[in-house]
């Protein structure tokens, strides 16, 4: 894994690959998608797992919104290697990185259909707790947030 810019062909194709996944799950108002130019942002560290041809595999994105709060976007694993840890691995290195960034929290939104569940695990194995309404994402029954407080 390594942090990389989100400007590249092949990772521009994996954010929409995740776009066009996410796009029927819930209404669009409710859908909190980054580009990859926002994703290159200097507020963000893009992480990205390739295969052994050097293809994307996985990716995930640490957004530090101030000195206290970080937040986890566009965690992704190509369907056809989930299972393999990519998640886990991409959400160690985003804590990581707030923790060494001296963040004290880790937050993020997700959605409530059964398809999340997965995902849901995978936030909960790592330490993260559903919680309320995070940072300014508005309250519904479409979204689903978790907190996550840091050793940092």
């Amino acid at each position: 894994m390594t942090t990389e810019t989100a400007l590249q062909d092949d990772v521009r194709a994996m954010v929409e690959a995740l776009n066009a996944a996410m796009a029927p799950l819930h209404p669009p108002e409710f859908q909190f998608q980054m580009t990859a130019e926002e994703m290159d942002g200097a507020d963000c560290t893009v992480f990205i797992v390739r295969d052994e041809t050097g293809a994307p595999v996985g990716m995930g994105c640490l957004k530090q919104h101030n000195a206290k709060t970080g937040e986890v976007k566009r965690m992704w694993a190509a369907p056809e290697q989930r299972g393999k840890g990519i998640g886990a691995s991409v959400l160690a290195a985003i804590i990581a990185k707030a923790e060494s960034l001296g963040l004290s929290e880790l937050v993020l939104e997700t959605g409530t259909s059964a398809a999340f569940a997965p995902a849901w695990h995978l936030y909960e194995r790592a330490g993260f707790a559903p919680c309320g309404v995070v940072l300014d994402y508005p309250s519904s029954d479409h979204n689903r947030f978790y907190r996550k407080v840091l050793s940092a």
